[in-house]
């Protein structure tokens, strides 16, 4: 019986290992998003000109946004490998990320929600900025879903700060 439950816990800890492509995968759809990124760019670029400042100032936010949307996959790839899969060996002469290595599920969980209310905050002020083509209905919702994300986050924010008052 105790070599079966070393198996099972040998198996479910190697397991963990699944993850690893899920990662990766992350990091291909951060190509996609540079992809997407610089097409954007390139449309933006030769009618520079000819478009209003509140379509540039739009195709800007667009831009932010995807940045953003980019910060958010590489703090999930790296923090979510590094906590749950193996951490990074990563050689003493290449650059590494100070928080690399410090960020617990807990502060990524935070930092991913600080993420969600910044992009959603840009979705918000393209969408006020395009209002003209939207009901209010509508304007309502995407209100409502932004001051969900916010409350979210402050909420788990403020739990981590009592849990972590409670340790010490």
């Amino acid at each position: 019986m105790k070599k079966f439950e070393k198996f099972v816990e040998n198996t479910m800890y190697s397991s963990r290992w699944l993850l690893a492509p899920v990662y990766f995968g992350l990091s291909l759809a951060l190509l996609a998003l540079a992809v997407k990124f610089f097409q954007e760019i390139f449309h933006v670029v030769p009618i520079i000109f000819t478009m209003s400042e509140s379509e540039l100032i739009l195709k800007l936010l667009a831009l932010i946004d995807m940045a953003l949307v980019g910060g958010l996959l590489v703090m999930v790839m790296f923090s979510g490998y590094e906590n749950f899969v193996s951490a990074l060996d990563i050689e003493e002469n290449q650059e590494k990320l100070s928080w690399l290595g410090k960020m617990d599920a807990t502060s990524l969980k935070n930092k991913v929600a600080a993420s969600i209310v910044a992009i959603s905050s840009i979705h918000l002020l393209r969408i006020f900025m395009e209002a003209t083509s939207i009901d209010d209905d509508k304007l309502v919702l995407y209100m409502l879903i932004h001051l969900t994300f916010v409350l979210s986050a402050f909420i788990m924010g403020y739990l981590d700060k009592i849990t972590r008052n409670h340790h010490h």
